[in-house]
């Protein structure tokens, strides 16, 4: 056997191990799904919880109005929260179109916080912290500033959280908006449905666990404070403020019922930017929480540990191994014996991904058709790829950063 052998069969078992962990995490998310389609959500016992509704917002002029009023036509009594909107260091006229919305509803709690280059635009975490210190809320929710939240969305997550003292937190369900802008937000759309809601759904049936998606979501008063506020280190701070919950015993549920939609990059070059932001944060979560595999009191988290350090670095590199010991042994350059089975297992793989992928869609309504069979063979050949270089690249600009001893910087996505 080759050297070139080798390193193609630990490739291929690392990618069919990874896959095989997704394909388990998608079934019981499946399952998860049976189980409360249509069980109702229970009532939200008492009196309704305070709740501190944050929206962190750094140029956002184009959607800050939409989403400020969906915010205040939630079903939630409207005497029962506040909303904080922490225009961060903003240089267009959001200042001006949130004050025209505190004049057109005086009576509602509508708070807004206008910060400059001097405690402000120092990233989404460093919002947070400055519009925490204005709360009031025994709840704290938070939703990103291109959000139209149903209605239902902050009731039922209230819900969730007040009948479950071992909860944390609870996420709700983020869906794409402008899905048939273009033929990448149709890519995104599915991603969000397979590999956001379907894999989280999966890890809460099986580990209960879940990773807090940075909006529409719910976090109790108590743990923030514990924590001393959001680290203002992690551009992912929605990843890393996950696992130090976990450390403190909770769990964070998975409530899909809580539905919020929000925009998606329509160009490449937008995507591209916001998720190298993703995966760098992540992979600072990763190096900050490694340690924890050693310790025996975070035992609870350790799967997540490992998922995240496989997607990033494991698969990553099997995934580059692989593909250039198949060119290199094409050309030529290299011998390896077991190419055709390599390639059988990879055909193999595009057949489970196709699959699993469309058996998550048929979950969703208006995603139940056979059209999207071509659009996740046509996912798999070109974004799937994509995201290989936007692993590596986070990768590169973590690194860089580290080198260079930068700071966190808000990351603004384009809005349309």
């Amino acid at each position: 056997m080759t050297v070139a052998d080798i390193l193609m069969l630990i490739s291929v078992f690392c990618i069919w191990s990874l896959l095989l962990v997704n394909v388990i995490l998608i079934v019981a998310g499946y399952l998860y799904y049976i189980q409360i389609e249509n069980k109702p959500v229970a009532p939200i016992p008492g009196e309704y919880p305070f709740v501190s509704i944050m929206v962190p917002a750094h140029n956002e002029a184009k959607v800050i109005t939409k989403t400020v009023e969906s915010l205040l036509a939630l079903s939630y009594p409207h005497d029962r929260y506040e909303i904080i909107v922490i225009n961060d260091n903003s240089s267009d006229n959001s200042s001006v179109l949130l004050g025209n919305l505190q004049t057109k509803y005086p009576s509602r709690n509508l708070i807004i916080l206008n910060t400059d280059n001097v405690i402000g635009g120092k990233g989404k975490s460093n919002a947070l912290n400055l519009g925490f210190k204005l709360s009031k809320g025994e709840l704290i929710a938070i939703y990103d500033a291109d959000n139209t939240p149903e209605k239902t969305a902050l009731t039922y997550l209230v819900s969730e959280i007040t009948n479950d003292a071992t909860l944390g937190a609870v996420i709700g369900k983020f869906r794409t908006r402008n899905r048939d802008a273009s033929l990448l937000t149709r890519f995104i759309n599915i991603e969000t449905l397979s590999f956001q809601w379907m894999a989280q759904a999966g890890r809460w049936k099986l580990f209960k666990l879940c990773t807090i998606p940075g909006t529409n979501f719910i976090v109790r008063r108590s743990i923030i404070e514990h924590m001393g506020g959001w680290d203002v280190k992690a551009i992912a701070e929605d990843t890393e403020i996950s696992f130090r919950i976990y450390l403190m015993g909770y769990k964070i549920k998975f409530q899909p019922k809580s539905v919020t939609w929000e925009q998606e990059p329509q160009t490449v070059k937008v995507w591209f930017k916001q998720r190298t932001r993703w995966a760098k944060g992540n992979i600072y979560v990763i190096v900050k929480n490694i340690p924890l595999l050693f310790k025996r009191s975070a035992r609870n988290i350790h799967f997540d540990i490992f998922y995240y350090l496989s997607i990033y670095v494991l698969l990553l590199t099997s995934l580059v191994m692989s593909d250039l010991l198949l060119i290199l042994h094409a050309l030529g350059y290299v011998s390896t014996t077991i190419a055709s089975f390599s390639s059988f297992l990879w055909g193999l793989a595009i057949i489970l991904f196709i699959l699993g992928t469309f058996i998550t869609l048929v979950t969703e309504k208006g995603e139940m058709k056979l059209s999207n069979v071509w659009i996740i063979m046509l996912m798999y050949v070109s974004y799937c790829q994509m995201w290989m270089v936007v692993a590596a690249y986070g990768m590169y600009a973590y690194l860089k950063d580290l080198v260079f001893k930068r700071e966190a910087k808000w990351y603004k996505t384009e809005r349309y």
